[in-house]
């Protein structure tokens, strides 16, 4: 296993739509899986009403909440591959032109209500491995 630096690590997560979003539900962790898209070295998450994740962050919440994000690509086979985590703030997106590019970037993989509103983390601490031989 080889470590990624920052920049490398963010570019792997920027270049695949799926991954998975650590919160806190409860005082309990959760876990979800969510598409995204990268914006600058922001991880954008899409939201919708009903969704676990759209109760995290208060739209007057302008600290954010604390939350993890990792994404893999990982042989099942060979088990090589990588694995990226960030953790950072996730603060929901208020501009209304942002949250339209949003949308037409951020397509669910399943049936889901229609979105209307998104995440932002910024990455605060960034972590990714390499797997190898």
């Amino acid at each position: 296993m080889t470590r990624l630096d920052r920049a490398e690590a963010l570019r792997l997560l920027g270049s695949v739509s799926l991954g998975r979003i650590v919160f806190t539900e409860r005082a309990l962790p959760a876990v979800r899986p969510v598409n995204h898209v990268m914006d600058g070295g922001d991880i954008i998450v899409r939201l919708h009403d009903g969704a676990s994740l759209a109760a995290i962050v208060a739209p007057t919440n302008a600290s954010g909440v604390v939350v993890a994000y990792e994404a893999d690509v990982i042989d099942p086979v060979s088990h090589l591959g990588w694995s990226v985590v960030v953790t950072g703030y996730a603060r929901r997106v208020t501009d209304e032109g942002l949250l339209a590019r949003y949308a037409e970037q951020l397509i669910p993989w399943a049936a889901c209500p229609p979105m209307n509103g998104a995440l932002r983390i910024r990455p605060d601490l960034v972590t990714g491995a390499r797997l190898t031989v």
